[in-house]
């Protein structure tokens, strides 16, 4: 029977439920096999005081909210690839040899093999990674990015070779992203409540005026409404990283009301087949997709 395969690959653990739980809990509703790839174990990140001490590393807690929010989302399969989190760019952390960032600027080429390897072995129709400023500037939002891209075309490529996999050419990649309008919506209003735009989140060091500043035009808006409620019960199990409100994120001070009616569809970029024109065109990412037989379950 003909199946859809959709990979996602991301950085951290939480990116896929802030990012797309509403989106994956949509598709495997629908019966599409969702894969994830987590590039790192987001283990330096930053943990509320009062979490502290339940696990014996930050490691082993991200790695437990992951597994928390797999049981929502229910993925077909996730890839761990176990890079070291790099933290914000120009940190020390970030210089790490061990972090994704580093390890991407010293050899990319190894981490963008891991990523054609997983695409070899699920055979996805569509894969989506965050845009080319990696959302919010992350330096691992960043790599993997560049990494996906790259695999995506090198996938496809006969003289590109991994250990006994056949080619694959998936037909469409995305990246993800936020409505232009919403979000100069949400930059007048976070300056009209007299915040610091510049230094937001956690730890004051995600610019949203520099996420306003590379927005890329949006190609597809996915409808997921009805599935709001998966996606904050996803976001709820990365307690540590801010999850867990009623809706959270950056519409998470909004009546609630207006924050349904702002997340009622998540839009993504059309990278491959590049479109004629910069306007909304696709209601659904396997629009004009091929499907193809299923592949093998996992032993």
């Amino acid at each position: 029977m003909a199946q859809k395969r959709v990979l996602i690959s991301y950085a951290h653990p939480d990116d896929e439920s802030f990012g797309n739980g509403g989106l994956i809990a949509k598709y495997v509703a629908e019966g599409t096999d969702v894969y994830l790839i987590c590039a790192t174990d987001g283990d330096v990140g930053t943990i509320p005081e009062e979490m502290q001490g339940q696990y014996e590393t930050v490691r082993e807690l991200r790695l437990s909210e992951l597994d928390c929010a797999n049981e929502v989302l229910k993925f077909k399969k996730m890839f761990l690839l176990h890079y070291r989190d790099s933290g914000m760019m120009g940190s020390e952390t970030s210089e790490d040899e061990r972090c994704l960032w580093a390890t991407w600027n010293r050899e990319p080429e190894s981490v963008t093999k891991r990523v054609v390897e997983v695409i070899r072995e699920i055979r996805p129709q569509v894969v989506i990674t965050f845009n080319k400023y990696g959302g919010y500037g992350h330096p691992d939002h960043i790599a993997i990015q560049r990494a996906t891209t790259e695999a995506f075309k090198l996938a496809g490529d006969t003289n590109y070779l991994t250990d006994g996999q056949q080619a694959y050419q998936p037909q469409k990649l995305y990246y993800s992203a936020i409505p232009a309008s919403m979000l100069k919506l949400l930059l007048f209003t976070m300056k009209l409540r007299g915040m610091d735009t510049k230094r937001m989140g956690t730890n004051k060091d995600i610019d949203f005026d520099a996420i306003v500043d590379h927005i890329e035009p949006i190609h597809a808006k996915v409808d997921i409404l009805d599935y709001l409620d998966k996606w904050d019960e996803s976001s709820a199990c990365h307690k540590s990283q801010g999850g867990g409100g009623r809706r959270g994120g950056w519409f998470s001070w909004l009546p609630d009301f207006l924050q349904r009616r702002l997340r009622a569809k998540q839009g993504f970029t059309r990278v491959y087949p590049e479109p004629t024109a910069n306007r909304v065109d696709e209601t659904d990412l396997f629009d004009n997709v091929t499907l193809d037989e299923a592949i093998p379950e996992y032993a």
